[in-house]
């Protein structure tokens, strides 16, 4: 028997730690709309687009919260984390609060051909600056492997930190001397060269990134 939508948005509230005004002013709404329909059943069902926003934001499909069933995707949807920072792909900056931690959710078999990572080592953060351009631009979303970090360090393009400022650049790691050159894709900014590994802590590497077609 499908799971009632107010036991499954109570115990997405759970899981992920949300409280339910937060998630109400999620929506457009009073900070006790989410309260009133768990509790009280006002109102009897969410709106369409009500539904659309909570599936997105906890990586479910949307049948779970009431929607109609869809045709089946043959395959599960894994939820990737979005973390409220930003890596600079300028000079470099702190990171960035956001007001929320939405979800991306992917096609199981196509996150298995894109990376053999384990789920739970992936994220998503948002790239600031135009350094990598036009590797990457200002604004993408970008998919992080924390799992493929210092101690598999090899050329690539990974987001370090650096004296607490997170930074998103092009890894050349030396075979001989283990030292490392922080190489800018976009040509107006200069390189970081012949760096000790112990001045950068190594987040993960980039795998992935989403943006939009202007």
């Amino acid at each position: 028997m499908p799971e009632d939508p107010r036991s499954a948005l109570e115990r997405l509230c759970v899981l992920h730690g949300e409280d339910f005004s937060s998630l109400s002013r999620l929506l457009g709404k009073n900070s006790a709309y989410i309260q009133q329909y768990l509790r009280r059943g006002t109102p009897k069902r969410l709106k369409e687009e009500e539904r659309r926003i909570l599936a997105r934001y906890f990586g479910v499909p949307e049948s779970l919260l009431g929607a109609p069933e869809g045709p089946p995707l043959g395959a599960e949807m894994i939820a990737v984390m979005r973390v409220p920072v930003s890596a600079s792909a300028g000079s470099g900056s702190l990171p960035g609060d956001e007001r929320s931690r939405p979800y991306f959710a992917f096609d199981e078999r196509w996150l298995q051909r894109m990376t053999s990572a384990n789920a739970n080592d992936l994220v998503i953060i948002r790239v600031e600056g135009d350094s990598m351009a036009p590797t990457l631009g200002d604004g993408d979303d970008i998919l992080i492997d924390r799992g493929d970090d210092a101690k598999r360090l090899r050329d690539g393009i990974y987001v370090l930190r650096i004296d607490e400022a997170l930074i998103v650049k092009r890894v050349a790691l030396n075979p001989v001397t283990r030292r490392v050159t922080l190489q800018s894709d976009n040509p107006a900014y200069p390189d970081w060269p012949d760096l000790e590994l112990d001045a950068v802590t190594c987040i993960g590497r980039v795998i992935w990134a989403a943006r939009k077609v202007a």
